[in-house]
C-alpha cells in the first residue's frame, strides 16, 4: 500500500514478484473467505481488508483471484459490517489510502512528542515498539495526509462499505471494531478521553496561532523519525513502523535521501518460500544463529562441524552492537545499546536482552574451544559491555525487560490504544529474558570471576526470586515469545538449574517437573494446544481434541525435564520423548514442519522455520550427553 501511494510499486516489485505475492495471499485465504492475523489464525477484519486491497492493487479484478479470492474476501468484509469495523491501525492506513476519513480515527496528535518528561504520560514511558509505531502515525495524522485518489481508490470505496462512501458518519464509526479483531476492548473512559482530545484540541490546532504549535510538533516528530531511521540503518524496529516511517519520509520529501535509503532496506524484509513472497515481521538472524550454535555445541561433534562453528562464531561476534545510539540518545528516549545483540543484524541497532544473553553465551562457550577450529575468542572488554547492558535492564522485582528498563506505572497499560494486542503500552519483565540472562551470567562468572562479581551475584539472586514468584499454581510459566507454557517452563528451568536450583532444594523446580510430566502422551510427546495460537490468547493450557504431537514442544519439555534432574528420578519419560524425536526425523536429516510455535503480544504468531531442526536436535543432544541410556 505504501509503494502504491508513492508510485514505486512496479520498481520494487516487478511482475514476477507481484505474482509470488499474490500466490502467498491466495495460499492463506481461509475457508470462510477471510484472512487471519497469521497463517494459522481465524479471519479478521484487519487482515481481510488489507489482503483484499493488496489483491486489487496487484491487478486482480473485483471478481477475480484464485478460487474467487476477491468475491469471497469482499463477502466476508461486508457480512461483518464493512471496512468501517477495521481496528484503529487499519483506520489510519485506510485514511492514508483515501479509503477512510481522518475524522473517523482516534486522535494521534504529534504534540505528544513535545510533552515535558514529568507528566505521567510521556513518549519515554511507552514501550518502544508502540512508541515507534505511533511516531510516524502521529506525523501522518497531524498532516492529515491522504494519498492520490486514483480510479482504483474510487472503486474500492464502492466495494468495501455497506453504504455510499460520502454518506458514512465517520465520527460515529470511530470506535467500531469487528468482534473477530477485538482482543483488548476499550473502556468507555478511554473512548471519552480520545473523543475529548479530538473535540477540544484538534479544532484549535488548525487556526492561528495554535497552528504554529502543530507545525512545530510535526517538525519535532520528524526529527525523531529521522533519528530512529539513521540509528537503525533504515531497517527500523520491525515491519509495521518500517513502512510507516518510509511513508512519512516520502510525505516530507518525495525526492529526499531518507526515502531512498528506506527503499534500499526493503529487501531486508522480503522473503520467498514455497508458498510465495511475504514480508517478515523482522529478521531473526542473530536469534536463530545463537540457538542453532548452542544446539550444535551440545552435540559434541566439534571436529566434524568445525567450519560451521567458525562461521557462526564469526557472525555472532560481528553482530554485536559496539556503541550506543548516536548523540543525546536519552533525549531521544533511547536506552544504552553498547555490548548488546539485536534480534536480527547489527545494522538494526535495537538491543534485546534475551538475544544479548544467548549471543553472549555462545561467545563464552566458543571461547573455551580450540581457536584453530572455532576462531579467536571475543575480546573481554566486549563481554564486559554485554554484562553492563544486561545488568541495566533488571527491574526492582528481579525480572528482566526486553528492550528498555521497565518500571513505568502499571496503570498506564489501561490506556492501550490498540484493540488487537495486550501489554503493549509499557515495557514489562519476561521469564524467558530473565532466565536467559541468569544462564549466561552464571557461565560468565565462572570464566571471569573478577568482573563485577558482587553485582552479578545480586542480579542472579533477585532474578531467581522473580522466576519463582511468577510461577503459576499448576507449576508452569507463561511463555511470552513462544507457545506457550512448555516454552516458558523450559526457559525457567534452564535458568533455575544454572543458578543451582534442583528438584531437591527448590519447590518451583518440583512443581514445574510435575507439570511437564502430566503433559506427556502415550507416544512420549507433549500435548499440543487447541490451535497453538488459541492457547497463547487464552493464556491457559488446553489440550487439543485428538492430542496431536508437536516435536518442538516435545524438545522444550525434554530439555526442561533434564534440567529438573528427571534422569536421576525416573528416566523413562525422557527415553520415550527422545525415541519419538529420533523416529520423527526424515531421511535427509530434516524434521517435519508442524504448527507455528513463535509468539508475541498475546495474539501474534511468529514462524521460525529453523525451530523444527534446532530444538529436536538440541534436545536429543542433551539427552545423549546427560541421560543414561536404558
Amino acid at each position: 500500500m505504501c509503494l502504491y501511494i508513492t508510485g514505486h510499486l512496479d520498481t520494487v516489485f516487478p511482475a514476477e514478484y507481484r505474482k509470488e505475492i499474490l500466490r502467498f495471499i491466495f495460499c492463506h485465504q481461509n475457508e470462510d473467505g477471510g484472512w487471519g492475523f497469521h497463517v494459522e489464525g481465524h479471519s479478521t477484519m484487519y487482515c481481510t481488508v488489507y489482503n483484499y486491497i493488496c489483491m486489487r492493487i496487484l491487478g486482480v479484478g473485483p471478481d477475480g483471484g484464485q478460487g474467487n479470492a476477491c468475491p469471497r474476501g469482499k463477502k466476508w468484509i461486508l457480512d461483518r459490517g464493512g471496512a468501517t469495523s477495521i481496528p484503529t491501525w487499519g483506520k489510519a492506513w485506510l485514511s492514508v489510502l483515501g479509503l477512510y476519513e481522518w475524522a473517523g480515527c482516534n486522535s494521534m496528535p504529534p504534540e505528544f512528542w513535545m510533552l515535558p518528561s514529568f507528566l505521567p504520560i510521556h513518549p519515554a514511558k511507552l514501550w518502544c515498539y508502540t512508541r515507534m509505531v505511533y511516531m510516524p502515525l502521529s506525523y501522518l495524522y497531524g498532516k492529515r495526509f491522504v494519498g492520490p485518489i486514483t480510479p482504483l481508490v474510487l472503486q474500492l470505496r464502492e466495494e468495501l462499505f455497506l453504504q455510499p462512501y460520502n454518506e458514512i458518519n465517520w465520527k460515529k464509526v470511530r470506535h467500531h471494531c469487528a468482534q473477530e479483531d477485538l482482543y483488548y476492548p476499550h473502556s468507555l473512559i478511554q473512548d471519552l478521553m480520545r473523543d475529548g482530545v479530538d473535540l477540544f484540541t484538534e479544532p484549535f490546532l488548525t487556526f492561528w496561532p495554535f497552528n504554529k504549535l502543530r507545525e512545530k510538533a510535526l517538525e519535532t516528530t520528524m526529527k525523531h523519525i529521522h533519528y530512529e531511521d539513521r540509528n537503525s540503518g533504515y531497517i527500523t524496529m520491525a515491519c509495521v513502523e518500517k513502512v510507516l516511517c518510509m511513508l512519512a519520509c516520502w510525505v516530507e520529501d518525495p525526492y529526499g535521501d531518507s526515502f531512498k535509503k528506506h527503499l534500499a532496506r526493503l529487501p531486508d524484509y522480503i522473503w520467498i518460500a514455497e508458498d510465495g513472497i511475504k514480508m517478515q515481521a523482522v529478521g531473526s538472524q542473530l536469534w536463530d544463529s545463537s540457538l542453532a550454535i548452542q544446539a550444535l555445541i551440545a552435540c559434541k561433534l566439534t571436529d566434524e562441524i568445525g567450519p560451521t562453528l567458525m562461521k557462526g562464531h564469526d557472525f555472532i561476534k560481528k553482530s554485536q552492537v559496539r556503541d550506543n545510539p548516536s548523540g543525546d540518545f536519552r533525549g531521544m528516549y533511547r536506552h544504552i545499546s553498547k555490548g548488546s545483540w539485536t534480534f536480527s543484524v547489527r545494522d538494526q541497532h535495537w538491543q534485546v536482552s534475551d538475544c544479548t544473553a544467548e549471543g553472549f553465551k555462545c561467545c563464552l562457550l566458543l571461547s573455551v574451544m580450540p581457536p584453530e577450529i572455532v576462531g579467536e575468542k571475543i575480546e573481554p572488554e566486549w563481554l564486559y559491555d554485554s554484562v553492563n547492558f544486561m545488568l541495566s535492564l533488571q527491574s526492582k522485582n528481579g525480572g528482566l525487560s526486553a528492550w528498555e528498563p521497565a518500571g513505568t506505572s502499571k496503570w498506564l497499560e489501561s490506556l492501550n490504544p490498540t484493540e488487537m494486542f495486550e501489554d503493549v503500552f509499557i515495557e514489562h519483565e519476561y521469564v524467558e529474558n530473565t532466565a536467559s540472562a541468569i544462564d549466561a551470567l552464571v557461565l560468565f562468572k565462572k570464566l571471569y570471576p573478577g568482573h563485577r562479581k558482587q553485582e552479578i551475584e545480586i542480579f542472579i539472586k533477585n532474578a531467581v526470586q522473580y522466576i519463582e514468584e511468577i510461577q503459576r499454581p499448576d507449576g508452569s510459566w507463561y511463555g511470552n515469545w513462544g507457545v506457550c507454557f512448555t516454552y516458558g517452563t523450559w526457559f525457567a528451568l534452564r535458568g533455575l538449574a544454572a543458578a543451582g536450583k534442583t528438584y531437591h532444594n527448590c519447590l518451583a523446580v518440583r512443581k514445574a517437573a510435575d507439570f511437564l510430566l502430566k503433559l506427556q502422551l502415550a507416544d512420549g510427546v507433549e500435548k499440543k494446544k487447541v490451535k497453538l495460537s488459541l492457547c497463547l490468547v487464552m493464556q491457559k493450557y488446553t489440550p487439543l481434541e485428538g492430542n496431536r504431537s508437536n516435536l518442538i514442544q516435545t524438545g522444550w519439555t525434554l530439555m526442561g525435564l533434564i534440567h529438573s534432574g528427571q534422569a536421576e528420578r525416573d528416566p523413562t519419560p525422557l527415553h520415550r520423548a527422545a525415541k519419538l524425536l529420533i523416529n520423527s526425523q526424515k531421511e535427509d536429516g530434516d524434521f517435519p514442519q508442524q504448527e507455528i510455535v513463535g509468539a508475541s503480544l498475546k495474539t501474534c504468531m511468529i514462524h521460525y522455520p529453523i525451530y523444527r531442526n534446532i530444538y529436536p536436535l538440541w534436545a536429543i543432544a542433551e539427552y545423549r550427553q546427560l541421560v543414561p541410556l536404558p
